[in-house]
């Protein structure tokens, strides 16, 4: 035994890491049995703690777990190993009195109680819990949607109750999830269901549900939706409109109702998916905005100052001027993006100074086109939040245009024409130290307004807004002025001229449905109000020389200058 001893003691010695190895071994089973031991065993439960599993008030933690599979401290069971979680915070409870209830497994005490807590803390969050019911897989496509209202996209963090949420938040009935990342809305499914097994695309933000496939909706009912279908108070006031020529082709279904009221309109154009309601006295009109309803020429709204039967203080219009509003159902006749069919070789970029609302523009441009925009960059931010070309590299030939902030003689010069958005330097130094410091949509801190972050940036980036427009001009082939506030104050012909410049065929339907899916996702609700002026007199005094010089470089060029407003008052 002795010399047993001496030989293992030799053969380590030259093995030191066979040696340590087997010690790690060892450790780690001495690890998983006592895990094993604390979470296998029965619950402990005293005689005045209620049992998670009796049915009274304090067992409801367990209802949110559904069927766990797998779980930490949790039994497989059969009809666990089968199923599919399609659910999210959302789902439906395993009823007390089912044997699935009763087959949940061993768990210890403290998990329990952990999970418990947990529930409370979401109840508490959330306020009462709404819950949806997992109705199938569907067919889905650009041409025609399965849920033809709201949609949004997120590539990384989508989630099932994110989709419900949201859905819910708008009044609808249905929520719909496909390609583990993109969420639609509406009130009635237009679709064939398919087999299940074709929802088999995991959500981006949550691995362990299924967010439909590729061209296929995993569709919810929103069970507690119905009873807020009816608010429609992000409902959006367009105006006082003339009774459109041949109305039967402008707006084809028109409802006639007692006690008319905005809300009955706005709920019956809902229902019937239109985006646009449109009264007339005691008629409403469901349609879309087209050729032959542009809703581009606005009447004096007292012409439609006719009160409603059913709410005296609401204006229902007449029969020949319309009082419309636009609705929560999505105009899907510009939602469909693609790549370019064919690889193209000419390189049109998306110029801009940062802050210009060279992001907004580019939302613009692929609802009008239907084509995705580059990037001379790669901001994965935007990719998650359905920019699909921000991927791939910008001389891929697969996008419409290229989004650049370069003012180089040789970056500009690798571009056969260009789009050159101009702001207000004012605003455009505002919503870019807003990106910088709070994000796409955020807003910086009083902090870096206040610190020493804001002059010096003012200082850094003003001279650069100059000397991007001035480069651009000189150096630019083929290059298209494009000013932001004509961009949001004429929308239609702005937009079309940049559409002609893209090289793509303009439609004009196209054009009016991007007037109602203006904001998308990544446009400021508008820059947040400071208590004071961040700008000095001498910042204001050197600004307005850099806008004196693009303006005199414009017009040398036979362009119009910068707009009155670019100058303070």
């Amino acid at each position: 035994m002795a010399k047993l001893l001496v030989k293992f003691q030799r053969y380590f010695r030259r093995k030191p890491v066979r040696f340590f190895t087997l010690i790690a071994l060892y450790l780690t089973a001495g690890s998983l049995v006592f895990l094993h031991s604390g979470f296998a065993g029965e619950p402990t439960i005293s005689e005045n703690e209620p049992n998670p599993l009796d049915g009274t008030s304090e067992g409801t933690a367990f209802q949110y777990l559904g069927v766990v599979q797998l779980g930490r401290g949790f039994k497989e069971t059969p009809e666990a190993r089968n199923s599919v979680r399609r659910y999210g915070p959302w789902f439906k409870s395993v009823s007390k009195d089912t044997p699935e209830r009763n087959k949940m497994g061993d768990y210890g005490g403290a998990w329990s109680r952990a999970l418990k807590g947990r529930k409370v803390r979401e109840k508490e969050d959330r306020g009462t819990e709404q819950k949806a019911k997992y109705i199938g897989c569907y067919v889905d496509n650009t041409r025609r949607r399965a849920l033809r209202g709201v949609s949004f996209f997120d590539y990384k963090k989508m989630t099932v109750f994110r989709c419900q949420d949201n859905c819910a938040e708008r009044g609808y009935l249905y929520a719909g999830l496909e390609f583990g990342a993109e969420c639609y809305c509406g009130h009635k499914i237009q679709a064939l269901n398919v087999s299940e097994s074709e929802c088999n695309m995991e959500c981006k933000g949550e691995k362990s549900n299924v967010c439909g496939g590729v061209n296929r909706l995993s569709i919810y009912r929103l069970e507690l939706a119905q009873e807020s279908a009816r608010r429609y108070g992000s409902a959006i006031f367009r105006g006082c409109f003339h009774r459109p020529d041949n109305i039967s082709l402008a707006l084809p279904v028109t409802g006639v109702m007692l006690n008319m009221s905005v809300d009955k309109c706005v709920d019956f154009c809902t229902e019937k998916e239109y985006p646009l309601a449109a009264l007339g006295g005691g008629s409403c009109h469901c349609g879309f905005p087209t050729t032959l309803f542009t809703l581009h020429e606005r009447e004096d709204e007292q012409l439609c100052a006719q009160k409603c039967d059913g709410e005296e203080f609401e204006s229902c219009g007449t029969a020949e001027y319309f009082i419309v509003y636009q609705t929560q159902v999505q105009d899907n006749r510009c939602m469909d993006r693609r790549f370019l069919p064919a690889r193209s070789k000419q390189f049109i970029g998306l110029a801009s100074f940062p802050g210009a609302g060279n992001t907004w523009a580019r939302h613009l441009i692929e609802l009008a086109t239907g084509f995705y925009t580059g990037s001379y960059y790669f901001d994965g931010s935007l990719y998650n939040k359905g920019f699909k070309g921000e991927r791939d590299h910008w001389r891929s030939g697969r996008t419409i245009c290229i989004k650049t902030h370069e003012s180089g003689q040789k970056e500009i010069e690798a571009f056969d024409s260009a789009i050159l958005l101009i702001r207000n330097p004012y605003k455009a130094l505002m919503a870019e130290f807003n990106r910088k410091y709070g994000g796409h949509i955020g807003f910086a801190s009083h902090a870096h307004w206040k610190g020493k972050e804001w002059p010096e940036f003012v200082k850094n980036y003003a001279p650069w807004w100059a000397t991007h427009t001035l480069d651009w001009l000189k150096y630019g082939k083929n290059v298209l002025v494009v000013h932001f506030e004509d961009l949001k104050r004429d929308l239609f012909v702005q937009l079309k001229r940049m559409v002609n410049l893209l090289g793509t065929r303009v439609f004009e339907d196209r054009l009016l449905c991007v007037e109602g899916q203006k904001d998308g996702n990544f446009k400021r609700s508008g820059l947040r109000k400071l208590e004071y002026d961040p700008y000095t007199p001498e910042m204001r005094k050197t600004i307005s020389t850099y806008i004196k010089t693009v303006d005199m470089a414009l017009k040398l060029r036979n362009l119009t200058g910068v707009p009155d407003d670019y100058y303070p008052r």
